[in-house]
């Protein structure tokens, strides 16, 4: 029994010496130390020693069984600190593509928009999505009992009868708080969400975007607004854009038009909608203290959805608002 456990010990440790990484250092620990190793079934074999020779025994395979624990640790401790086992991995090698995010379509198509006005001399303004009857309405030129105030075309808020809030119906909204806030001469674009309780289909939605341009100065003319959005058309839509203005109505503009665009549909060039416009209502002026003999102005709004649509060739308005990654990755 003596000479087995020399030998054990003398193969154990010749063994553990040739081991170079962690794999090979846990099979030598499961084959010699572990639960089921050799050292555990020579121990096991200590009650066939002679009665007169199993102190003897005993004392050495204690002995053996501390010297192969303190070698193994000695050699994990060595392999540590040599370094990671294994294949090495190469930091210069390019690492693997996860692909970048984007910005939404609509979000880079008003971040486009609103670059190119920003050319043109105008600032960015800010309102609230949810308006009271001043802004949305009354400072709009658009009186008590007026069809546009009906609760079946607009989002009023449920138990704010008496304050009369809603949804902003367009961010005509901004130009009133744009006024208010400051003097004259002011040249701003607002664009932001608007919301009207319209049937969804492909070409409409409950929620959409605009961005409203207004101008207020000395002497501005509808010759002013139309090279404005002309020169827009050919930024943003290029050089060869066409459009042209015709005549509509609005309560906040006069005289008012309708904006539209020469755009390819189906491989047919078509006039195509963007949006209205118009000068400044004197009404309007008034209603936010500017005098409308001494300062003219104009005011255009745009569909921002409508703008994208065109541009892209999207035929369903829906489609922007689904969040389908294999739609949006396509812009």
């Amino acid at each position: 029994m003596l000479d087995a456990l020399l030998s054990l010990e003398q193969s154990a440790l010749a063994e553990l010496a040739a081991v170079t990484g962690g794999d090979a250092l846990e099979k030598w620990r499961i084959a010699y130390i572990g639960a089921n190793g050799q050292l555990k079934s020579a121990m096991a074999g200590l009650k066939d020693v002679p009665k007169d020779l199993k102190p003897a025994v005993g004392k050495r395979l204690n002995e053996v069984k501390a010297a192969l624990e303190a070698k193994f640790e000695e050699r994990k401790a060595a392999l540590a600190a040599s370094g990671p086992s294994g294949p090495i991995t190469d930091i210069t090698e390019p690492g693997v593509d996860l692909g970048l995010g984007r910005r939404h379509v609509l979000s880079r198509t008003i971040d486009e928009i609103t670059d190119v006005f920003a050319r043109m001399g105008f600032s960015v303004a800010q309102g609230p999505e949810l308006e009271d009857e001043w802004h949305n309405f009354n400072a709009l030129n658009i009186p008590a009992g007026h069809p546009a105030r009906d609760p079946r075309d607009n989002f009023y808020l449920r138990g704010a009868w008496a304050e009369r809030l809603l949804l902003r119906t367009q961010t005509s909204t901004v130009q009133i708080r744009a006024m208010e806030s400051q003097k004259p001469p002011l040249k701003v674009v607002a664009t932001g969400r608007v919301y009207r309780p319209d049937a969804h289909d492909a070409t409409h939605f409950s929620m959409f975007h605009q961005i409203e341009g207004l101008f207020i100065d000395r002497n501005v003319s509808m010759v002013d607004l139309k090279t404005t959005l002309l020169q827009f058309a050919k930024a943003y839509f290029g050089a060869d854009a066409e459009v042209r203005l015709r005549p509509s109505f609005f309560p906040f503009t006069e005289p008012s038009a309708e904006f539209d665009m020469k755009m390819r549909i189906r491989g047919e060039l078509q006039w195509v909608e963007l949006g209205g416009c118009g000068m400044v209502d004197p009404n309007v002026l008034n209603a936010v203290g500017i005098d409308p003999e001494e300062w003219t102005g104009f005011a255009f709004g745009l569909g921002i959805e409508r703008i994208a649509m065109r541009k892209y060739g999207i035929a369903d308005i829906r489609w922007l608002f689904e969040n389908d990654a294999r739609f949006l990755r396509q812009f």
